[in-house]
């Protein structure tokens, strides 16, 4: 049996150590499934999107277009209506909530990992992982990064190539590299 013990670590965000076999499997499990939607023919809709269902384990309405990466997919949660354009990231060591009707522009990375700030223990391997929360009615411009343990508030705007690394209210306009308010 394989020790799932980081793997808790992992998603009750606690130092954990990712080189951890059955870690390693589950990604390449998704990686695996992300690499076959990646390929295949832009007429293949409905193959490309019942690959993605199986890789999220829920059935709800949504698109993405390729190319679309993720770590593990397992944890994350999509809403009905739910676009992402090419070139999503969505790195998901911990659970990824995005609500109803929200629409991700090309280019956008979503990261729950982090690294220890700590040197030995980054050389060690050593990550942590914060939960992401996207509300309802959300857009995120092109190019936008959201960082671990971020919440964005429902209706809210990242603007293209912003980096969100703190909470973002309901119904602001955030942009900049730190994201701030712009309304």
């Amino acid at each position: 049996m394989i020790d799932s013990e980081e793997k808790m670590k992992m998603l009750t965000e606690q130092e954990y150590f990712p080189s951890n076999k059955q870690l390693q499997q589950e990604r390449m499990h998704a990686k695996t499934i992300c690499h076959q939607f990646n390929q295949l023919p832009p007429t293949d809709v409905k193959a490309g999107m019942k690959l993605l269902k199986g890789l999220f384990g829920q059935s709800r309405y949504f698109w993405i277009e390729p190319q679309f990466y993720c770590d593990y997919g397992y944890n994350i949660s999509i809403g009905k209506g739910f676009y992402a354009n090419h070139g999503c990231v969505i790195l998901d060591a911990a659970p990824v909530s995005i609500g109803d009707d929200v629409l991700l522009a090309p280019g956008v990375l979503i990261s729950t990992a982090t690294h220890p700030l700590d040197p030995q223990k980054r050389r060690k391997g050593i990550e942590i992982a914060h939960p992401i929360t996207i509300g309802n009615n959300v857009w995120v411009g092109m190019g936008a990064k959201i960082l671990p343990g971020v919440t964005i508030g429902n209706n809210a705007v990242i603007g293209a190539g912003a980096v969100v690394t703190k909470n973002v209210e309901a119904d602001v306009v955030v942009a900049g590299v730190p994201a701030v308010p712009i309304n």
